[in-house]
């Protein structure tokens, strides 16, 4: 139900944006579906979009291990004194008792330049943060994983219901040249007094009818094309050729290999995503945890002063200067305390949701083995139904024919026939469908 969603969501996404009706130069592409599976995985822009995830989430590891690496900075000025600061000293200095003195200090120009390199020597935070880091980045890999295996089962599912839908246009198609032959039949037994008017208007309004259905399968046929289009990422204007057919995708749908796979839900995406968050949540615990612990780092300082009241006439005197700094947390009125009790909150959250996938996954994987025996049965015996309702179609064609039934009673069979058709190809593709969604459970796409 939720990859019918997702595909109905990308069919009315191609219905509304007009940019995908542009025809641009049109292309040819033969596709096998590994073909096709393979083309989306590069092209898909879900797939590119969470590539770029993995990309960033590199470059955010090196950005938290270099935050701990030795920093060094260079600051420069020049100061141009206007008017210089001047202070009231008394006159005792200057042999003038009782009196203050106005004294100007400092120079007309200023100018100086300071290098100061600094390291961190310990901080648990920073060093709890690369080790998120690295669990992010895990995290974004596999969402990168779980991204190409919807996008190998949406673009699997789309490209088998194309070669259904076209199956069904096929079938259409011949019902109608029947459907004229009979026409054309029944026409002639008017002429000749053996029919009546309402068989031809019978006749003619089946035919109609299955036209119709014809028209808008067709419309459908190219909607599920443009579907695949925007799935593998290619322009609208793309004409897409399916190298594989109906045949050869359903013989490769071998049940019994398939409900023998043994289900390991350690290793199903979901559950490594879910464990990823455990991991960054016990990370975001120990992080408010190492807050209470003392950070020190080391310094050096160089530099540079000059003075004086001509620019081209500065004195220079150097500074330099190294240490160590200490930073010890005391108190916080209990910022910190309710920093750690939330984290821990969210961690037993994150457990729990751990927990769920497992439980949802062995569930699910329960239910889709039983889907696809049931999906089997029904493809099966529809396939049965298709043969004995041809055969029931022309029996009773052959009756018309010799005026032993009525007009009313070969539409009857028709319809039947068609709907037994009907039923055929939604029981092979639903078994498709399920096939593939437990082939993903197992990761065996």
């Amino acid at each position: 139900m939720f990859l019918k969603k997702k595909i109905l969501t990308a069919a009315c996404t191609l219905l509304l944006t007009p940019a995908l009706m542009l025809q641009g130069q049109e292309t040819t592409l033969n596709l096998s579906l590994k073909d096709a599976q393979d083309l989306a995985l590069k092209k898909n822009k879900m797939v590119i979009s969470a590539g770029l995830d993995v990309d960033a989430s590199g470059k955010a590891l090196w950005e938290a291990i270099s935050a701990g690496l030795p920093q060094v900075n260079i600051t420069g000025s020049f100061n141009d004194n206007l008017k210089l600061m001047t202070t009231l000293l008394p006159g005792e200095f200057f042999g003038q008792p009782g009196v203050k003195i106005p004294v100007t200090f400092g120079s007309q120009f200023t100018s100086g330049a300071t290098m100061q390199a600094t390291t961190l020597i310990f901080n648990a935070p920073y060093l709890i943060g690369i080790e998120t880091s690295k669990v992010a980045e895990q995290l974004s890999r596999h969402n990168l994983k779980r991204t190409e295996l919807d996008t190998k089962e949406t673009v699997g599912v789309t490209y088998f219901l194309i070669l259904v839908s076209e199956r069904s246009l096929e079938i259409i198609k011949e019902n109608i040249s029947n459907l004229n032959e009979t026409l054309k039949s029944t026409r002639a037994m008017l002429a000749a007094g053996m029919a009546e008017q309402t068989d031809v208007d019978q006749m003619e309004s089946n035919v109609k009818t299955v036209e119709n259905s014809r028209s808008q399968l067709e419309r459908t046929v190219e909607l599920n094309y443009n579907m695949l289009r925007f799935q593998l990422g290619v322009p609208a204007g793309t004409k897409i050729i399916l190298k594989d057919n109906l045949e050869t995708l359903t013989t490769q749908i071998n049940v019994e290999a398939i409900l023998s796979k043994e289900f390991d839900h350690t290793q199903n995406v979901s559950w490594l995503l879910a464990d990823d968050q455990e991991k960054m949540s016990a990370l975001a615990l120990k992080g408010q945890k190492a807050n209470v612990l003392p950070s020190l780092s080391g310094f050096y300082n160089y530099g540079v002063s000059g003075m004086g009241d001509k620019i081209a006439d500065l004195r220079w005197f150097k500074n330099s200067m190294v240490g160590l700094q200490l930073s010890v947390p005391i108190f916080a009125s209990g910022h910190r305390y309710s920093a750690i009790r939330r984290a821990r909150i969210n961690l037993e959250k994150a457990k729990t949701a751990k927990d769920m996938a497992a439980e949802q996954l062995l569930i699910q994987e329960k239910q889709l083995r039983y889907n696809l025996v049931n999906a089997n049965m029904q493809y099966k015996t529809q396939l049965e139904n298709v043969e004995l309702s041809r055969r029931v179609f022309q029996s009773m064609e052959n009756k018309y024919r010799q005026g032993m039934a009525s007009s009313i009673d070969l539409t009857q069979a028709n319809s039947l026939y068609l709907q037994a058709q009907n039923n055929y190809v939604s029981a092979l593709f639903n078994l498709y469908q399920t096939k593939v969604a437990l082939d993903k459970l197992l990761n065996n796409l």
